[in-house]
């Protein structure tokens, strides 16, 4: 339902428009042996709960999609209580009429954004919030309040007030001003009860309605001297004298006196002579006036009428309590403890000033927090959906089919990984890191992606280096430096890592000082850092997918990682035949290099290689992949 049927059926389902007046507190007296409270305490149905307001403060109870209870409680300070003007009889039932409408709407909106909305903000809300400083959601219960107060003044003023003016156009009738008054409220009264019963319809409002019948019923036991629990409220009745439906019921019937008046002194000064449009018209201008009016005898009566229980306030009751039937259902008893959670919050905050306010807090359903990360990046597979989640919430990926929610923060950090993810982005680069060989490497675009086949090459290098114990290690096109901070963890290992690329040289740096090792990092084309350098050990990840073969990559790998990182030329090999050329000069005797190569390249590698002792392995999936060249005697001298 829109924002414009929320503002209306928040009337009609019951804000206690007399709550925040009536006492100064909640006093006792005794009655016939029994201990009767009044309470200065009243409430509206929310989305999936509660809003109860006080004289010092406001607390909102929504049961969650998880099924934890979470509250948000602030401190509040009436109109009246800041201007005297504003505690005058008849000028307070319009001034708590709005601010009520607006609690009421922004309550709302506060439940549904806990209860399972997860949009997004908009570019407009996001350009509001950086251009104004105001909050988004502030401007949306002002505007839904506007909107929602729009459709009831056509609804139940205009309507009412141009279909009376068909009826008496007919030639013969009657158009005595009390008539005209009693006819429009007619009207008025079947239009509310008919929008009533087709909003009953929606199974999301018969929530509300069942909520409403909560609220009535832990305020009704509060009241009735009894221990604020499930199962004392749930004897009580969902009807209550101070509901807003019961105000509405007050409205229609003081407005059959004040319009009739106004219709009366309309004809007597000669304002509805004109057509029957000018006429409608003329009437429905001085009515919109004489609104307010309406609305603060209706608040006075309804405050009157709720101070006693004697027969006579009974029997006016009667008619608005009938229509409650409308607007509330009976509860479940979980509905009631999020009500009386709402309550005693209000009792204790306005008991207890020292009593901080809070805000909501929530889990998210790991169902709704999966379902959102696909939502924003559809793109992204089921094992990314947990790679995310896993980084959020600092589990093991084994770990989260047991899990059932998440905390909002975790769900807003997950939210924002996925949005970097909208535009096929790869995982990694939305998280920012990636796990290599057991350490957290930061990547970026300006790197590649280390892949599974780097981390056994890293390994392969690592054994060899242990073997050594230890030595000079050169780390060609380190990217990352992957392969180089895994080097650089072997003790009486001295690595340095060269790159083309200055920003990804940078990253190496980081990457090494994050891991707590020692790697020199030059920029530079291949070897031409280390011009006239030797080492003991050379590794090297280059480029080496076809030119002709990159149109067909992966849409994440052609789009987002770096082509200087892949393109190896016009069969892939460019990069091997520099090293099979140069890498000689710069290995010691016994030297050794580690390469790894694409699928298909095996071959190929090992007649570049020829002059040195070559053994090709495969990797994990069985396929040829890296390359072992140690130096022969007769090349190194």
């Amino acid at each position: 339902m829109g924002a414009k049927g929320r503002t209306l059926r928040a009337l009609a389902e019951g804000k206690d428009l007399a709550a925040s007046e009536g006492a100064k507190g909640a006093e006792k007296k005794e009655k016939q042996g029994k201990i009767v409270r009044r309470t200065y305490i009243g409430g509206q149905a929310v989305i999936e709960g509660v809003m109860m307001k006080g004289r010092a403060s406001l607390a909102t109870a929504v049961r969650t999609e998880s099924g934890e209870i979470t509250v948000e409680a602030k401190r509040i300070k009436d109109a009246s209580e800041r201007n005297f003007l504003l505690r005058l009889p008849f000028v307070r039932g319009v001034v708590n009429l709005v601010t009520q409408l607006f609690m009421g709407v922004g309550g709302l909106m506060r439940s549904a954004e806990v209860f399972g909305d997860y949009a997004e903000p908009t570019k407009f809300d996001k350009w509001v919030a950086e251009k104004f400083k105001l909050n988004p959601m502030h401007i949306l219960t002002t505007v839904s309040l506007v909107l929602g107060l729009a459709l009831a003044v056509g609804l139940f003023v205009f309507l009412p007030n141009f279909l009376t003016g068909l009826i008496f156009e007919i030639p013969g009738t009657n158009d005595h001003p009390a008539l005209l008054s009693l006819c429009e409220a007619a009207i008025m009264l079947v239009i509310f009860i008919g929008y009533l019963l087709s909003i009953t319809l929606m199974k999301d409002i018969r929530r509300v309605f069942m909520y409403h019948g909560a609220e009535h019923k832990v305020i009704s036991c509060y009241e009735h001297g009894l221990d604020l629990t499930v199962e004392n409220a749930r004897g009580m009745r969902t009807e209550h004298s101070r509901c807003g439906t019961t105000f509405i019921f007050f409205v229609v019937a003081v407005s059959i006196i004040v319009f009739a008046l106004v219709n009366w002194m309309l004809q007597e000064i000669g304002w509805t002579r004109f057509d029957s449009v000018v006429n409608a018209l003329v009437r429905l201008a001085v009515k919109l006036l004489f609104l307010p009016v309406v609305a603060g005898i209706s608040y006075e009566i309804l405050k009157l009428l709720a101070r006693s229980d004697c027969l006579l306030f009974r029997v006016l009751r009667a008619p608005g309590m009938l229509m409650q039937k409308l607007t509330t259902k009976q509860p479940t008893d979980d509905m009631l403890e999020v009500s009386l959670t709402a309550f005693k919050t209000v009792l204790a905050m306005d008991a207890d000033p020292d009593i901080p306010e809070r805000k909501f807090e929530f889990n998210v359903p790991v169902k709704a927090a999966r379902a959102k990360i696909k939502e924003l990046a559809p793109d992204c597979d089921e094992s990314d959906v947990d790679w995310v989640l896993a980084e959020v919430t600092g589990m093991k990926r084994s770990a989260l089919a047991a899990a059932k929610s998440v905390t909002k923060e975790q769900f807003e950090a997950a939210r924002a990984v996925a949005l970097k993810m909208k535009d096929g982005a790869p995982l990694q680069y939305a998280l920012g890191n990636t796990d290599f060989c057991g350490v957290r490497l930061s990547v970026c675009p300006s790197v590649l992606i280390p892949r599974p086949e780097t981390e056994e090459l890293a390994v392969m290098a690592a054994e060899e280096l242990k073997k050594r114990g230890g030595g000079r290690v050169l780390d060609l096109c380190t990217g990352s430096g992957a392969i180089a901070v895994i080097a650089a963890g072997v003790e009486g290992t001295e690595v340095t890592a060269t790159d083309i690329s200055s920003a990804a040289a940078d990253v190496a740096r980081a990457n090494a000082l994050n891991a707590g090792v020692n790697v020199r990092v030059l920029v530079g084309d291949m070897f031409a850092p280390v011009k006239g350098e030797k080492f003991d050990l050379i590794t090297v990840n280059p480029p080496y997918i076809p030119h002709a073969d990159i149109a067909g990559l992966d849409k994440r790998v052609r789009e987002f990682e770096p082509l200087s990182a892949l393109d190896g030329g016009e069969d892939g090999l460019d990069f091997y035949r520099i090293l099979a050329s140069e890498a000689p000069s710069h290995l010691n005797v016994g030297g050794v290099l580690y390469a790894e190569f694409g699928i298909g390249q095996a071959e190929a590698v090992k007649e570049l290689f020829s002059a040195f002792d070559v053994e090709i392995y495969k990797d994990m999936q069985g396929v040829d992949r890296m390359l072992r060249a140690a130096v022969k005697e007769e090349i190194g001298a």
